[in-house]
């Protein structure tokens, strides 16, 4: 009895680290859990990269536990508990804000979950804590929309005035877009950021902050907006305020959402640098691999380009996004 009772347990345990051991060897993903925490869908560019990632792991065969946010911080530290206790085998988020995860990551590490971060990173000083970051180069981002800007006014001899709409306060694209197009236009005297508030990223508060600036401001001169949901609410307040975006006030935009690559082609953004939310295929491809115990990119960049009103007419018919 005591010899079938032992040889019980041995099954049951061999079953159970079997079951583990087959996800590393087989690169059967029909078992894999994904956990993913979703900043909200806060702009077009945001609900583009929710679908992507939902019909990226539907296609992979993965079981996706998905949760919204809603932009808050508490939400997706919650929603990452909730993903360790119900043992999923990789969780993955975009950070609503750069600080203040340590504590939930050190909690998803002791429990053996690894952690991709996709679109936005985290300021941790512990790298450990994740295992890779897949995502845009924002200030790069940043820097390629100062630059066509330091280029259009090589030549001015008066002072241009930009007002800068910025994304959420403390969130790693709203910090890098910001460094990253000052570092480009500190060259030229002339470039002068006059007013500079947040607009949350999204449409209505981009209107309502560019309401505030043009009643501040009787000299605008060219509007840098950290994505196009935002320069989309403020060409609605420049158009109310009897001005024409793209004329009167040059604007520059980041995402290349197709609303925004629709005002590009109307004239009304000059100039879009491109952010690719189709992030779910690439996330997907390291959830395999870490699942499968591979080696990863500590760092993998997405390629984007930019657009000049022109060069987005041409481009709009074939947009995905």
């Amino acid at each position: 009895m005591w010899g079938l009772l032992t040889l019980t347990l041995l099954m049951l345990v061999a079953t159970a680290c079997g079951k583990s051991e087959d996800k590393k060897t087989s690169g059967s993903t029909s078992d894999i859990t994904l956990g993913f925490a979703q900043v909200g869908a806060e702009s077009g560019w945001r609900t583009a990269n929710t679908n992507s990632v939902k019909d990226a792991a539907a296609e992979a065969g993965f079981d996706l536990k998905f949760s919204d946010a809603q932009q808050k911080q508490e939400n997706q530290i919650k929603a990452i508990r909730t993903f360790i206790q119900q043992k999923v085998d990789v969780i993955a988020f975009s950070p609503v804000v750069e600080s203040g995860w340590d504590t939930v990551l050190k909690e998803a590490k002791d429990a053996g979950i690894p952690v991709i971060l996709t679109d936005r990173a985290v300021d941790s000083q512990d790298t450990s804590l994740y295992a890779t970051f897949i995502g845009s180069d924002f200030v790069l981002e940043g820097k390629k929309a100062g630059e066509w800007l330091a280029d259009q006014y090589k030549d001015a001899t008066a002072d241009v005035n930009i007002v800068e709409l910025q994304g959420t306060t403390g969130s790693a694209p709203a910090i890098d877009r910001k460094a990253g197009f000052e570092e480009a236009i500190k060259g030229n005297s002339h470039l002068k950021i006059i007013a500079s508030q947040t607009g949350d990223f999204t449409r209505a508060k981009g209107k309502e902050v560019m309401q505030a600036f043009l009643k501040a401001n009787p000299k605008i001169d060219v509007l840098y907006a950290h994505n196009d949901d935002m320069a989309l609410g403020a060409i609605q307040a420049i158009e109310a305020a009897g001005l024409k975006p793209g004329v009167d006030i040059k604007i520059i935009s980041v995402d290349a959402v197709k609303d925004g690559m629709t005002a590009a082609s109307e004239g009304k953004i000059n100039f879009i640098v491109e952010c690719n939310p189709l992030l779910g295929p690439q996330l997907m491809d390291a959830v395999r691999d870490v699942v499968a115990g591979k080696t990863i990119e500590k760092r993998i960049v997405t390629k984007e380009g930019t657009f000049t009103s022109e060069e987005a007419k041409a481009a709009l018919p074939d947009r995905k996004y």
